[in-house]
């Protein structure tokens, strides 16, 4: 019985463990990259005994009581959200160098976007904030070309047609003219390919300048371009807690 008590999915162990969000670990298994004892498993409902089976993803071992990382950046331009990159441009993981733990973005901020960026090795923490029914809101500053009216308030509130989709209601908030452009607050619940300079688009203002400075409740603050900080105990928690909401 204590054996069965102590299996789980097997998607779920490698998120815990802090190989990615449970949805790239169902990619990874479906993709026949993982092992557990020694056997390549793909089939996605398989439940393992995470205290005696051994785990390998793309031939590496995982490695149990993982020490759980949550990082707050401040992404500058210039950067892109993955480990890799295909043109050899720098990654945020460049400017992690004095962590030692194998860490991942939750989410992603385009190249030419910077701000508020969260970063862990907990792969459960992943899917509580990237999963769309936990409606997290993302607020963003935006600089755009031409001067803001106010019917554009409504326009977002309504939605926008956006290609093939209409986007959920979203906030503008008109804080400043400058010169020729305006500088606005965008906040939104979604988080698709591009989104947000898409919508300015669909309302005639391109975006020149774009800043993510909060998801939920964390907030961006003073912190440098460039640097980062670990999340507070009670961020982390506040984190967890939107798995209730």
């Amino acid at each position: 019985m204590m054996g069965e008590m102590m299996e789980e999915r097997l998607q779920k162990i490698m998120a815990e463990l802090g190989v990615a969000s449970r949805r790239k670990c169902e990619e990874l298994i479906k993709q026949g990259k993982v092992r557990v004892n020694s056997i390549i498993v793909t089939e996605l409902g398989t439940k393992v005994d995470k205290q005696t089976s051994v785990i390998e993803v793309e031939g590496k071992r995982l490695i149990h009581n993982i020490n759980k990382v949550y990082v707050l950046l401040n992404k500058p331009i210039g950067y892109i959200t993955s480990a890799k990159d295909q043109f050899n441009r720098p990654t945020v993981l460049d400017l992690m160098s004095n962590i030692e733990e194998r860490i991942f973005p939750v989410g992603r901020l385009d190249y030419d976007t910077e701000g508020l960026l969260i970063l862990t090795n907990d792969g459960e923490l992943t899917y509580k904030i990237t999963h769309p029914s936990h409606n997290i809101k993302k607020t963003y500053t935006a600089r755009v070309k031409g001067r803001v009216q106010n019917t554009a308030i409504e326009m977002f509130k309504n939605g926008l047609n956006i290609e093939d989709y209409k986007t959920a209601p979203a906030s503008l908030k008109i804080l400043k003219f400058i010169e020729n452009d305006t500088l606005v607050s965008i906040t939104i619940h979604e988080g698709k390919n591009r989104q947000v300079r898409k919508m300015c688009d669909a309302i005639g203002h391109k975006v020149l300048e774009l800043k993510r400075i909060s998801i939920g409740k964390l907030k961006l603050g003073d912190l440098a371009i460039g640097h980062w900080r670990y999340l507070t105990v009670s961020e982390v928690e506040y984190l967890y807690s939107l798995e209730d909401n």
